[in-house]
């Protein structure tokens, strides 16, 4: 079954926009946790748009489940995170002047640099998950590259405006899933995802984890953060029914 990992960034974006001390993305992190998810997400971006250097520390030292540091792989950002030490890196793209993520990792440039990073991080113990869209060419690639994981976008699936579309982009998510596990990689999936769009994907017999923050934090804020996780982990578990 499907777990839930909750992405805390959106905590630190409502801090940021002030430029002060609260919400703190480490209770969220703690709040998160007593409600029952398996782990914690945050992105540490180059511009630090929302989760600081801080954040990660506090995080990891604070949480009892695991951290999930999603991050591009910059330099700068690698060597904190070999410096953090999380349970899991996702590496995902970065464009300066982008809302949110835009598109899964293009894994057909610089192949022999990010393997090599990858080798740092397993190295140390470190797993690594690879943010990618799901077609076939992507998921071979990330098996070859050595990661442990993909966490498939189902971006392209949120946004789909008609049934008929939703269901070509879902088949698509379901055909890949196999493929990865039939590869050796633990399969995520995450981007978008809601109380409304999320059952179909948490049905997937291949999925071990959703990351989801955005609408989590979303509905938080009608409902207080407990509240909006526990229904999230409700849905992904009813899913399975």
């Amino acid at each position: 079954m499907a777990k839930l990992c909750v992405n805390v960034d959106h905590v630190a974006t409502l801090r940021q926009a002030r430029g002060v001390d609260y919400p703190d993305p480490l209770e969220a992190a703690l709040l998160s946790e007593a409600a029952g998810c398996v782990g914690i997400t945050v992105h540490l971006r180059e511009d630090r748009r929302h989760i600081q250097e801080g954040d990660v520390a506090r995080i990891k030292k604070r949480i009892s489940t695991k951290l999930n540091l999603e991050m591009a792989a910059a330099p700068e950002i690698v060597e904190i995170a070999l410096k953090t030490h999380p349970w899991q890196v996702t590496f995902v793209p970065e464009r300066r002047l982008e809302v949110t993520t835009e598109g899964g990792l293009n894994l057909t440039r610089g192949q022999r640099k990010t393997g090599a990073i990858i080798e740092w991080f397993k190295a140390k113990n470190i797993l690594v998950s690879l943010f990618i869209d799901p077609d076939e060419e992507s998921t071979r690639t990330a098996a070859d590259l050595g990661a442990d994981a993909v966490e498939y976008n189902t971006g392209r699936y949120c946004l789909a405006r008609h049934g008929r579309e939703q269901t070509t982009e879902l088949k698509k998510i379901r055909a890949m899933c196999r493929l990865a596990g039939g590869l050796g990689l633990v399969t995520h999936a995450g981007h978008g995802l809601n109380l409304s769009n999320v059952a179909p994907i948490a049905a997937i017999e291949e999925i071990d984890e959703l990351n989801i923050g955005h609408a989590i934090v979303a509905r938080a804020v009608m409902v207080g953060f407990n509240q909006a996780v526990v229904e999230m982990i409700e849905t992904i578990e009813n899913a399975k029914g």
